[in-house]
């Protein structure tokens, strides 16, 4: 099993989580990104470097996906399609996508899509919390004992 970060947009303190993850049991966690990334050296974490453009990263990933492979994103359509391939999803905030859950959340952010495109303003998702940070590395460690 790899790990494959959607690391255009993964906040700092979720890879910092991932590093120590990979470092500790030794799982290959690759950072896939438009833009140069800082990443520690390490045999087990490597990065990835697409060109710019939309959904590039994200259908790297899904090339590249492994079954059983973990993927961290934020974005639902790239989760939808790791479910699809046999792999596994997990968000920054530590929600773990299933297939159960996949469709529904799909359904709410192609809704919010339609509102925002009709000019009403739905705001944004909230900062990372201290709790989110928690709630994510709980569930991150979770899945890799039961995948272990």
């Amino acid at each position: 099993m790899q790990i494959w970060v959607d690391a255009d947009a993964c906040p700092k303190a979720i890879k910092d989580i991932l590093f120590r993850a990979a470092e500790r049991l030794a799982i290959t966690t690759t950072l896939v990104a438009n833009h140069k990334l800082a990443t520690p050296p390490s045999r087990h974490i490597k990065f990835l470097q697409v060109n710019a453009g939309f959904d590039v990263a994200d259908n790297e990933i899904v090339k590249r996906l492994a079954v059983g492979d973990l993927v961290i994103t934020g974005d639902i359509p790239l989760a939808n399609e790791v479910l699809d391939k046999g792999g596994h999803a997990i968000n920054p905030r530590g929600e773990l996508y299933t297939v159960e859950t996949i469709k529904e959340r799909l359904n709410m952010r192609d809704f919010m899509d339609n509102l925002r495109s009709s000019g009403i303003n739905t705001g944004g998702p909230a900062a990372l919390s201290p709790r989110d940070i928690q709630a994510f590395a709980n569930q991150l460690d979770k899945f890799l004992v039961r995948k272990r």
